[in-house]
């Protein structure tokens, strides 16, 4: 296949990729999560939301978690702000009780929820004073993750929904998204926690003796790189946190499981360009390994055009030639304007005026003529350089395919700006659900 052909009708589904049934797992009633993942910039916040919008207006009471920090969710929903708490989006509904909910992950105060849910008051005030997690529940690598687990756990224990639609953290790698949660339940009920807890256990001076006895190589090793004001702290909160270390490696299991079962499901979001193919390839593998549902990619931002029979090649041929002096055939332009001026020089001294009127209204027409020439020309060349895009695209979902020909695809055409309100969102949903370019 050359530059600026395609062998198929520009921006259609490649035939080998089956056709992601969209609505068709919206309407389910055992689809009860969806989660959508990617690469970070591939539209994955605006698919969670049209999705979320479409589903509530088929008749599903609908939630949609986002953790995109952008919080571009709440402006296309219409919402002031989005919190920690699902707020109703007013003008989304059915016939059959349809209603859409949507919230922002706050982590910090997620992993105040969890504090305060699992400890008395008194030791939930010393943990939430305490430096160390402080800094631990604002940006601890993988809390984030974590935190939009616990969360996702929250809304699925309370049955208030019937469709939970997660947008997941923007993260580099699928690896982020699916380890990070067991990484830190790992942290917190690891063996350097447990270190430093076995002073506490033991209590007061006899507890800090044992310290000073048993690990003195250790805490001044750690002393060094943590600073003696921060290993107190650690301490401390391990200190304060010791009935509830238990809880967070059985709630992440406990999610990760809810995220293989049958009522889950995976859309891999991705963009017609190598790295985010490459990205969703990657994750598309992982899910697989991980055992976790995947329901196809959607791919956002393909480019379609409604004259794809006219190639890159022919289009640039006929823009040359305009600028060329009208080397293609015309029926009417400079031609005819000089056989008219012929004419016109032959019909005698009584025609003379005449004439002269009609060498004025040529040479107006001629400029007007090279005027259209070279818009046409221009647009000529855009249409080969929008064919040639819709090429390149085209091949990248090909060597996608040919790895993954079992993946259902859904595609979005690229739109001229970016969404920012409910039409926008449901505009999204209706191409989503035909699974094609409009125009395709």
């Amino acid at each position: 296949m050359t530059e600026g052909t395609t062998g198929t009708k520009a921006g259609a589904r490649m035939d080998a990729a089956p056709r992601l049934p969209v609505d068709r797992l919206l309407d389910d009633p055992g689809t009860r999560i969806i989660v959508c993942c990617g690469a970070g910039g591939v539209g994955k916040t605006t698919t969670a939301a049209a999705l979320g919008v479409r589903a509530a207006e088929r008749g599903r009471k609908v939630v949609v978690l986002t953790i995109d920090p952008a919080r571009r969710l709440a402006q296309s929903m219409g919402i002031d702000s989005l919190d920690n708490t699902p707020r109703r989006v007013k003008g989304v509904g059915g016939a059959d009780g349809g209603e859409l909910h949507a919230m922002m992950l706050d982590m910090k105060r997620t992993f105040d929820e969890i504090v305060e849910g699992h400890t008395d008051a008194e030791r939930a005030e010393a943990i939430l004073a305490n430096p160390f997690y402080q800094s631990l529940s604002a940006g601890f690598a993988g809390t984030q993750e974590y935190m939009a687990m616990e969360k996702l756990g929250q809304l699925r224990a309370r049955d208030d929904w019937d469709l939970i639609v997660v947008d997941t953290p923007p993260s580099r790698s699928a690896l982020d998204f699916l380890d990070a949660p067991k990484r830190l339940g790992s942290f917190l009920d690891g063996k350097f926690i447990r270190v430093l807890m076995a002073p506490a256990k033991v209590g007061g001076r006899a507890g800090m003796k044992f310290l000073n006895v048993g690990m003195s190589l250790m805490t001044g090793t750690l002393s060094k790189l943590m600073g003696a004001s921060l290993l107190k702290d650690v301490q401390t909160f391990v200190a304060a946190m010791d009935t509830m270390f238990g809880g967070f490696r059985t709630r992440a299991d406990a999610t990760f499981r809810l995220l293989q079962a049958p009522g889950t499901a995976f859309l891999v979001v991705a963009a017609p360009e190598p790295d985010a193919l490459r990205e969703a390839a990657y994750f598309v593998q992982r899910l697989a390994a991980e055992d976790m549902p995947l329901a196809g990619l959607v791919l956002n931002r393909v480019h379609g055009s409604g004259a794809d029979q006219l190639s890159a090649e022919r289009a640039l041929a006929a823009a040359e030639n305009l600028e060329e002096g009208g080397i293609v055939d015309q029926e009417s332009g400079n031609a005819g304007l000089r056989d008219s001026a012929a004419e016109a020089d032959g019909a005698g001294a009584d025609a003379a005026d005449a004439g002269a009127d009609a060498s004025v209204d040529a040479s107006t027409d001629a400029d007007v003529d090279a005027d259209v020439d070279e818009i046409t020309a221009g647009l000529l060349r855009l249409h080969a350089e929008r064919m040639q895009v819709i090429a390149r695209e085209q091949r990248t979902r090909d060597r996608f395919t040919s790895l993954h020909p079992e993946v259902a695809v859904a595609e979005v055409a690229a739109l001229p700006g970016d969404v920012h309100d409910l039409a926008g969102l449901r505009a999204i949903g209706e191409r989503l659900a035909a699974g094609v370019p409009a125009g395709a």
